[in-house]
């Protein structure tokens, strides 16, 4: 078990200073410029997606992977096909079966998709030359709670069955999100085991939703100025639940999960300016309390989302090859478990 409190090299901020890494003040403005003022001036989800679309493309580079293709797959019984992007990695460079993660993307269960996170996927793909199958779940509020919940889970079955068929080692399934992909990846970890489903050997959750509850104290000192605001949550989980729904339950708030014991091992980013910090650092003590092997990346002077930027920020290059390093080790896991030796997850 790793434990790595803080991967952030800027030190300690004086008292009455920006928290935020100065490489990264510039970039939070003008996302905050950017993005809508959802509750306030923007108050429909439609609405919020068409300002998002309207954004100009970043002109970034696209990290180069195999084949790439987008197909749909089985949803759960009575529910539609789900959209699904298929990356496979470069087979020259990443020989042999390889581990085999599904990603599902962030964007406060109403906004985003396979478009807007394909750049993650990729670098996914390439980092760690894993398949990677990018879930195009269903949005609320059009769809809510446990909609999302429901796809994601149907795509890790589909995903856990077809992993030879993608080159992937049948041991090494990953699941992974970003902030509310984070939860959608803690939700169906636990799932899968409770239901005795696809033995999971991974969960990667990068700054992930996990409690609706919002209560606390990073939500306090992270309200506002660092881009992700305690508004805009409280918007998406509006959304999610709509009136009456149960944010209590365990699937929607898996930080409420009454046990975790069972769990396969995870590797958790967590950003300090960010109002979900304290439920990630919380969902990482409960992991290590039930016997989860747990590696905590604790980032405190970078922003929610930080992560999207590796070419302007150090720090989220060098956590993303530690994601992809992860990853890949999984493979080796998966291996020596195969080949009757130590290592390996459990599901």
């Amino acid at each position: 078990m790793t434990r790595r409190e803080n991967a952030d090299p800027a030190g300690a901020v004086a008292p009455g200073a920006d928290r935020l890494d100065p490489l990264a003040r510039p970039l939070v403005d003008a996302l905050a410029a950017a993005f809508p003022d959802l509750g306030g001036a923007v108050t429909d989800a439609v609405e919020a997606r068409r300002t998002l679309a309207a954004a100009p493309a970043s002109g970034k580079a696209r990290p180069a992977v195999g084949p790439v293709a987008d197909r749909m797959v089985p949803g759960a019984p009575g529910a539609p096909g789900i959209p699904v992007r298929i990356y496979l990695p470069d087979r020259e460079r990443h020989p042999g079966p390889r581990p085999t993660v599904v990603f599902l993307h962030g964007g406060g269960y109403t906004l985003c998709g396979l478009d807007s996170h394909d750049a993650t996927a990729r670098g996914l793909t390439a980092g760690a030359g894993a398949a990677v199958v990018s879930v195009g779940y269903r949005l609320a509020p059009e769809h809510r709670f446990p909609a999302a919940v429901d796809d994601a889970y149907a795509a890790l079955c589909w995903a856990a069955s077809e992993s030879a068929v993608l080159g992937g080692d049948p041991g090494a399934i990953v699941t992974a999100g970003d902030s509310s992909g984070g939860g959608l990846a803690t939700a169906v970890t636990l799932r899968a085991r409770d239901e005795c489903g696809p033995a999971v050997a991974l969960q990667v959750l990068l700054y992930p939703v996990l409690d609706a509850a919002q209560d606390t104290a990073s939500y306090r000192e992270n309200a506002r100025g660092y881009f992700l605001t305690a508004a805009h949550m409280r918007w998406f989980w509006q959304q999610y639940l709509g009136p009456g729904g149960d944010g209590t339950h365990p699937l929607a708030s898996p930080l409420r999960a009454a046990g975790l014991t069972g769990l396969p091992p995870a590797h958790l980013v967590v950003a300090g300016c960010d109002p979900l910090r304290d439920e990630g650092l919380d969902y990482a003590d409960r992991l290590r309390a039930a016997g989860v092997a747990v590696t905590l990346v604790h980032c405190p002077r970078m922003f929610h989302g930080f992560l999207g930027f590796p070419e302007l920020l150090p720090n989220a290059a060098g956590v993303l090859a530690g994601v992809a390093e992860a990853i890949d080790s999984v493979s080796v896991s998966a291996h020596r478990k195969n080949s009757g030796g130590t290592g390996g997850g459990t599901g």
